[in-house]
């Protein structure tokens, strides 16, 4: 048998035990019921997203933004797309930087968008500027090891 994984519901941010072997099949979060992948980036702010890099099991790639940046805007449905086809190996989350400048201010963030890549709560990779989804899967998948 595989390991459990834990994942933290992107709706309720509960801390949810998962088989690994039961990953693609559609999990729900055992405390408000709603799925654990909606193939859609999750929106962190600083009062979850140090549970959300820390507590997931899988890789979580940060999409640092600001709704005032045309290339962050440009990007933004590439990421959506990247985050259909990298879950559920992956969990997708997006940190707006004009709202959270303290989390732009502690993790460095000098130019956006810049991707950043966290396993196990430390970051792995960073990548600036606008990427296509293709381009956004296959740089996550080489630094997903």
């Amino acid at each position: 048998m595989t390991d459990a994984l834990h994942l933290v519901c992107p709706h309720c941010n509960a801390i949810n035990r998962v088989p690994g072997t039961r990953l693609t099949e559609q999990p729900n979060c055992g405390q408000c019921h709603r799925p654990l992948f909606a193939a859609h980036p999750v929106d962190l702010s600083s009062a979850n997203f140090a549970r959300h890099v820390e507590r997931n099991d899988i890789p979580v790639l940060v999409d640092f933004w600001a709704p005032w940046c045309g290339p962050c805007r440009t990007m933004a449905p590439a990421f959506v797309q990247a985050a259909g086809l990298l879950e559920p190996h992956f969990r997708l989350a997006k940190v707006d930087t004009e709202a959270e400048q303290a989390l732009g201010a502690q993790y460095g963030i000098r130019s956006i968008p810049t991707l950043a890549l966290f396993r196990n709560g430390r970051e792995v990779a960073r990548q600036a500027g606008a990427m296509s989804a293709a381009d956004i899967v296959r740089w996550a998948r080489s630094h997903a090891r």
